[in-house]
């Protein structure tokens, strides 16, 4: 069995004023793509993987067309040398956005679908907070999503899609897709595995994969932040039963519009001034403030200040800020060095329109870093310890914290700019607090301008009726 590996993963707020460059990605190709930690599991299939290109890349802005149309081309290529396939493995997020263009996605697998030709099987495995579009479907014979999130699925994820490619080829029983389309579209922050009702929605899907004729049930929270026609829930099934996965997808749909009040905050939420006042004057300890609206796992632009500069106003103590995209600070730390003092203008040297925080800071710490973009420096300014990086980047495990000198264990309030917390940080806080800050991936969704959505959608909409309807694959009429 010759199969193909590829894609391309990222997921972009149409908010964030920043487009995405070729330089922020990381692209893996040919050989080292197989050696990728993320995709080692591909080693325990009896079948020859072909690697193409994978370019990944934290969230951000709209990609821009040059960049997008690059990766497309040389993944195209090296798609088109490996020919003919048995199979193609689609690695994707499913919520990227590319300057003037509609529905990313469906224009890369559309492309691949036609170079590899209809008896090619096709897979892709998503992120659960992807969009889709009909144009997707027809062009996949198979489909599997994240079911958890914070996400701890990914390679069981990965290993669902593969392992259903491999039985297609194998067995000649060829599946098809069906979705389900929900007029819903929430921010991740409110539909958490975590927390009810997505805990026990997504609960449901083993149940259902195991039905007769059903092989995989999946279920799209979507991305909000993405002003698209696309932007919805959908609920998802791959299987071999047209009937069966159009009745469960439809059920799955009902589930989740049934469901979609009960979408709320998991933490204690607050305004920036609330969450401060709150976090200074708590006897437990750390507290962990998550600043949503400029959260860069979310879409953020991960370079505004507000929160730091409330805390530091509210003479904060033992406090870390994981971090501040801002490579000019970075640079001039750098080129000051540990003990120096100094005054540093600190953000919006990225989305210009926020407000940068000046003030005299001293330089406590500086990463070894061998590529400049990867250099990240510690700024103290009263009882704040800051970090300022060279790029933008989450600050999610602890050992991104004690890799620089930074104990979050031991502090009384930790900030980071983050939604949900990640698996590592949720333990630690006491308590944890959801600031609902300013930013690309603001929290107040119904405040933001929706110029491209096509038909009501809830919670922009709420006085409509909704009856669900299952759409099938463009491939199943082949394949049945």
């Amino acid at each position: 069995m010759r199969i193909a590996v590829g894609g391309i993963h990222i997921e972009c707020s149409t908010y964030n004023p920043v487009l995405t460059r070729a330089e922020e990605f990381r692209v893996l190709r040919g050989a080292e793509l197989l050696e990728a930690p993320y995709l080692a599991f591909l080693a325990d299939y009896d079948a020859t993987f072909l690697p193409t290109i994978h370019a990944r890349c934290i969230p951000g802005g709209p990609v821009a067309r040059e960049t997008y149309e690059a990766f497309k081309a040389e993944f195209l290529n090296r798609l088109g040398e490996l020919l003919p396939l048995d199979g193609l493995y689609l690695a994707m997020h499913g919520a990227m956005n590319v300057e003037g263009m509609e529905d990313a996605e469906g224009d890369w697998i559309t492309a691949a679908r036609e170079l590899v030709g209809p008896n090619c099987i096709v897979s892709a495995s998503y992120d659960l907070h992807g969009n889709l579009s009909q144009r997707i479907i027809d062009s996949l014979d198979i489909y599997s999503t994240y079911r958890t999130a914070p996400h701890i699925d990914v390679e069981e994820t990965m290993r669902r899609s593969v392992s259903m490619l491999i039985r297609a080829l194998e067995t000649k029983e060829i599946p098809h897709v069906v979705w389900a389309p929900v007029p819903v579209v929430l921010p991740g922050e409110r539909t958490s595995t975590v927390d009810e009702p997505a805990r026990s929605l997504y609960a449901r899907l083993p149940g259902i994969d195991a039905k007769p004729g059903i092989w995989d049930a999946s279920l799209n929270v979507g991305y909000v932040w993405a002003d698209e026609p696309r932007a919805t829930a959908a609920a998802i099934m791959t299987g071999t039963d047209r009937a069966a996965l159009e009745n469960e997808a439809k059920a799955l749909a009902q589930a989740y519009w049934d469901a979609r009040e009960g979408f709320v905050f998991g933490p204690e939420t607050g305004s920036i001034e609330e969450c401060v006042a709150k976090a200074v004057a708590s006897e437990t300890g750390p507290v962990v403030l998550a600043e949503s609206g400029d959260n860069p796992t979310g879409g953020g632009v991960g370079d505004r200040t507000e929160l730091f500069a409330a805390l530091v106003a509210a003479d904060a103590k033992q406090t870390i800020f994981a971090g501040i995209a801002d490579a000019p600070a970075t640079e001039a730390a750098y080129r000051a060095g540990v003990g120096a003092r100094q005054e540093f203008a600190i953000g919006a040297t990225l989305d210009r329109g926020s407000r940068p925080f000046s003030g005299i800071f001293e330089v406590v710490f500086l990463a070894e870093a061998g590529n400049p973009a990867d250099r990240q420096a510690v700024l103290r300014i009263g009882g704040v310890d800051l970090v300022v990086t060279a790029r933008r980047r989450p600050f999610h495990a602890i050992a991104d914290f004690t890799a620089l000198g930074l104990d979050p264990n031991s502090a009384k309030i930790v900030a980071v700019k983050s939604g949900y917390l990640s698996p590592e940080l949720a333990p630690i806080a006491n308590p944890n607090l959801l600031v609902l800050s300013p930013g690309a991936v603001d929290q107040f969704i119904e405040r933001l301008v929706r110029s491209r959505k096509q038909h009501p959608t809830y919670p922009f909409d709420k006085d409509f009726d909704f009856t669900p309807a299952a759409f099938v694959s463009a491939r199943a009429a082949r394949n049945t």
